[in-house]
């Protein structure tokens, strides 16, 4: 199975400005997702998982659409039939330079202010280079491939890049 990245608008069946309700019919086939916090605050997470990836659906601000969708790997020793795609390539087992090679090839902008996380400011891709996990890692230490990826809205890390973090 192949869950394809489409930023700015989604992942797979998971798309951005969903209602909470349209989101758990998506990710329904999966399995049984859970909801946190489950009731009394606005802000809300679909926590559910794709054979070994884990998926959390993020319904940020007033709880009622759906804003970011976040992908973890599957983790040290796990194998998974699924593959996360970001242009025909899989997220999780494509170096991260190479990656981010072919992102600025397309005329992206990749913001590597911070090596562990770096994202694609306006695609509203987020990466996270990091875990304690023992994986192949580059000279500079930071795992060879990423570990999670975000895609937001359009405007997701506009804070981001307005504070300069």
């Amino acid at each position: 199975m192949d869950l394809i990245l489409d930023p700015p608008h989604g992942v797979g069946p998971v798309r951005l400005g969903m209602t909470p309700e349209e989101a758990l019919a998506a990710v329904a086939p999966w399995g049984t997702p859970k909801v946190l916090p489950p009731t009394g605050h606005p802000t809300k997470k679909i926590l559910t998982a794709c054979q070994e990836i884990r998926i959390n659906v993020l319904l940020e601000g007033s709880g009622e659409a759906v804003t970011a969708v976040e992908l973890w790997w599957p983790g040290e020793g796990r194998r998974t039939d699924v593959r996360v795609l970001l242009d025909g390539d899989d997220v999780f087992t494509t170096p991260a330079e190479d990656l981010f090679r072919k992102a600025e090839e397309r005329g992206w902008t990749v913001d590597r202010t911070e090596v562990e996380y770096p994202f694609i400011p306006g695609v509203s891709l987020g990466f996270t280079r990091q875990t304690s996990q023992e994986v192949p890692r580059t000279r500079d230490g930071l795992p060879l491939c990423v570990t999670s990826v975000l895609v937001g809205g359009e405007h997701y890390y506009d804070s981001y890049v307005q504070d300069g973090v």
